[in-house]
């Protein structure tokens, strides 16, 4: 298993330097620099003069060609320095995403955690119910809700919510008056800003996992020891509880592993619609920046979680069965 995992660790670092140099390369080639914004390109009297943008480039470096600057890029960051934000007066990088990052982590955390709560008794329902009409209603259900994009059903939530009913927020993370309120009404105040964001991030990974149990438990209850239980009379919900779920437990904890880069990456249309300060949107502000260093952190730390995801997974999955080695 060691070896395995130094094998793996090797070649993570082998996939992160590719898709650093690429998205490196990629937004350097977008047209614009993070000194010619879009805002001055249509007001020319905010517009620096040429010699005024070339002196910022040799002074961050941009001035170099983009691989080379990627090099000298990575090198700081070996060596811990993600560099500073352009945008936003020269404050260091892991600092800004430091910032960011509990508002990210409240949104994807709680979403995950009902998304893990809720989806293992309707999984388990429906397949003690298969084929029943309430259970093809549900299934049907939550094969929509898994097709629905997250940005659509943001804008009916928000519709809903906030203009034809007026009980939940629009957009932000607390409402103008957050600091004179009480410790009870500032609770109150993040839970109704944060309920609608909350909502969309959770109701697609809920459909998933539901319908993913549904399924491992379809196949395991055609097992053979499962008749066998059968014939000798055991109760249908021991036979779901202690035989079927047991089993499907297998593949359903590797998911865990898998869960882990949504719960940052995910986060870049949905922040950005509700106007939630985490990180996603600080990406998708970056972009239209042109804020190289904050880009690349931000893509560094989402590849690091997404193949430690993985290996995690991978690990996970040979720990609860026994059958799998990575020998």
């Amino acid at each position: 298993m060691i070896s395995y995992i130094i094998r793996r660790l090797g070649i993570g670092v082998i996939t992160l330097v590719l898709i650093t140099f690429l998205v490196y390369a990629l937004v350097r080639h977008i047209p614009g620099t993070p000194f010619t914004s879009d805002m001055a390109q249509m007001n020319p009297s905010k517009m620096m003069s040429p010699e005024a943008v070339e002196k910022l480039n040799r002074l961050y470096g941009l001035d170099k060609p983009w691989y080379q600057a990627y090099f000298l890029w990575m090198g700081n960051v070996l060596e811990g320095d993600f560099g500073l934000s352009y945008s936003r007066n020269n404050k260091p990088v892991s600092s800004l995403i430091l910032e960011r990052m509990p508002a990210t982590l409240l949104l994807s955390s709680t979403s995950l955690v009902l998304a893990y709560l809720l989806s293992v008794p309707i999984g388990l329902w429906s397949s003690a119910h298969a084929d029943s009409a309430s259970e093809r209603t549900a299934s049907t259900a939550l094969y929509m809700l898994y097709s629905l994009p997250a940005f659509v059903a943001a804008l009916y939530l928000q519709l809903l919510f906030y203009v034809k009913l007026g009980w939940l927020p629009l957009y932000g993370m607390t409402s103008d008056d957050y600091a004179t309120l009480s410790a009870g009404g500032k609770a109150l105040d993040l839970l109704k800003h944060a309920t609608l964001p909350i909502i969309c991030f959770t109701y697609g990974s809920l459909a998933f996992y539901s319908r993913f149990i549904r399924a491992n438990m379809q196949e395991v209850l055609r097992q053979d020891y499962i008749r066998t239980a059968r014939a000798k009379g055991v109760a249908p919900r021991t036979i779901i509880w202690k035989h079927a779920f047991r089993n499907t437990l297998i593949p359903f904890v590797t998911l865990v592993g898998l869960s882990l880069p949504a719960l940052f990456s995910g986060a870049v249309i949905l922040e950005q619609i509700f106007s939630w300060p985490g990180m996603g949107r600080l990406y998708f502000e970056s972009i239209g920046q042109r804020d190289y260093n904050v880009i690349m952190g931000l893509t560094l730390m989402f590849s690091v979680l997404t193949l430690a995801g993985q290996l995690l997974a991978d690990i996970l999955y040979a720990v609860v069965d026994p059958r799998v080695t990575y020998n």
